[in-house]
């Protein structure tokens, strides 16, 4: 694959700044830390000493090869992997100034914070309005004003409502992919969330679901700070300010994307970006 150029790059690019990994964009407050942060599977050590800072309400993407790590150290953003047995971590990850891992921090209150969607969409079987008022509904909350108006706002802001307003008491399995997969990140921008971590959401969409999800993931960054992952190095090129590259559970390089895809400073990102190897 040829090296891509400038031109490539979204427009909303940051300027060229070379920073070590584990510093942020000058004058931008770094939101999501991890301080030399290693995560295992029982005795396999499968993230190795990741020390990066990811900025507020900006789109940071990880790229990287197959089971590089990038999937894992997204969720454990929200602490997601603590649900497997046998796993755990050393070093630290910060979220607005706190550790994920202090002992009174609610796991729960945790992932309301933070907010995930799938590679696949995973709408449930219930209506489209239900679908989006599930995580307000078991937060207590049932006054039906309060719902109508949540359910219009975050249809609107996953970019949905227009498709999907003349029918929210129909089955949510009947939209099309590319609508489910809106209609998850609905579901999960509902709550309000701070950061909205997404794995691969349109590696099963077409490349027209594909372009609308990346306007949509533009437009989230105003309001939440966006982690993707992404198979896809053109489209990271395209909705990300920051990018990630790691290789067998190590960060191999973390700058803007702008500088990561037309002059690394390492040559395996350079290998990697060009189609050396991966």
């Amino acid at each position: 694959m040829p090296a891509m150029t400038a031109n490539d790059i979204k427009t909303s690019a940051p300027s060229v700044v070379s920073h070590a990994a584990g510093s942020g964009a000058p004058g931008v407050p770094d939101y999501i830390s991890c301080r030399n942060y290693s995560f295992y599977y029982g005795p396999n050590k499968v993230l190795h000493e990741i020390s990066l800072d990811i900025p507020e309400r900006q789109v940071t993407a990880f790229i990287g090869p197959s089971g590089c790590g990038k999937s894992t150290l997204l969720r454990n953003f929200n602490r997601m992997n603590d649900l497997i047995d046998g796993v755990h971590h050393d070093g630290d990850i910060i979220v607005s100034g706190r550790t994920i891992y202090d002992p009174h921090l609610e796991v729960t209150s945790l992932r309301k914070r933070i907010g995930m969607v799938f590679q696949k969409s995973n709408p449930f079987p219930k209506s489209i309005y239900e679908n989006i008022v599930y995580g307000l509904r078991v937060a207590g909350v049932n006054d039906k004003r309060v719902l109508d108006q949540c359910v219009e706002e975050a249809l609107r802001g996953a970019a949905l409502w227009d498709e999907a307003k003349d029918r929210l008491s129909a089955s949510a399995l009947g939209l099309s992919g590319g609508q489910q997969q809106r209609l998850c990140i609905a579901r999960a921008i509902a709550v309000q969330p701070e950061i909205l971590l997404m794995d691969e959401p349109c590696s099963a969409l077409d490349p027209i679901a594909t372009s609308k999800v990346e306007e949509l993931i533009l437009e989230l960054k105003k309001s939440f700070t966006v982690v993707i992952v992404t198979h896809n190095m053109q489209q990271a090129a395209r909705v990300s300010d920051r990018t990630a590259l790691f290789y067998l559970g190590r960060l191999v390089e973390y700058d803007t994307t702008l500088k990561i895809f037309t002059n690394p400073s390492q040559k395996q990102t350079e290998d990697y970006i060009t189609g050396r190897f991966g």
